[in-house]
């Protein structure tokens, strides 16, 4: 009975640390494991991931090829020209329309951080204004988010922005993506995009 219990908790501790493990989702090389949605520019420059308004001045989101359900996402993004962009999850998408929910990430002062559900309910949780302090524009910021279930957290750089539990969200299932905002002229950077699936 000892034995089989012992091979039982190496085989859970085994599935644990596997699925803990960190997966990067950008290999600084190209967009393999993506798709663009949109006319708007994606590419890579000098090993990190750029979006970048295209004539056209539309929204444009780059998604997984996969799903991604309970996991803690880290990345570090850089706003070159008005960063306003975002990081969806648990979301799909129709041309360029988007279901699901947008960490916000936006120019000082328009709540990065915050939870906007797109063609919804709208903003869901923006941060407390003593938060905006944290964004770092035109330099590196390092972005978390942690999301389980019913429950989505999200740091910027180091800071914890926002907690959110929400039913609607613990129901959601889909990609993860990354967006420019419409009206043309915004610029943002990415890299170290990586994963930890969770249980």
């Amino acid at each position: 009975m000892r034995i089989i219990c012992l091979s039982l908790l190496l085989v859970f501790a085994a599935a644990l640390s596997h699925a803990q493990k960190a997966v990067s989702l950008f290999n600084g090389k190209n967009l393999e494991g993506w798709t663009n949605n949109g006319t708007e520019k994606w590419y890579v420059d000098h090993g990190e991931l750029v979006c970048e308004s295209g004539p056209n001045k539309q929204y444009g989101y780059l998604s997984t090829n996969k799903n991604y359900k309970n996991f803690i996402l880290t990345l570090k993004f850089k706003q070159e020209s008005n960063g306003n962009s975002g990081v969806f999850f648990r979301s799909s998408i129709e041309g360029v329309k988007i279901s699901g929910w947008q960490v916000e990430v936006a120019p000082a002062n328009l709540h990065t951080g915050g939870i906007y559900e797109s063609y919804g309910r709208g903003w869901l949780i923006q941060p407390d204004s003593v938060h905006e302090k944290y964004l770092k524009e035109g330099e590196w910021n390092t972005m978390k988010i942690r999301v389980v279930n019913d429950s989505v957290t999200t740091w910027l750089n180091g800071h914890q922005m926002i907690t959110l539990k929400d039913e609607k969200i613990g129901q959601g299932q889909g990609f993860i993506a990354l967006q420019i905002h419409d009206g043309g002229g915004i610029k943002v950077r990415w890299k170290e995009l990586k994963i930890v699936e969770l249980p």
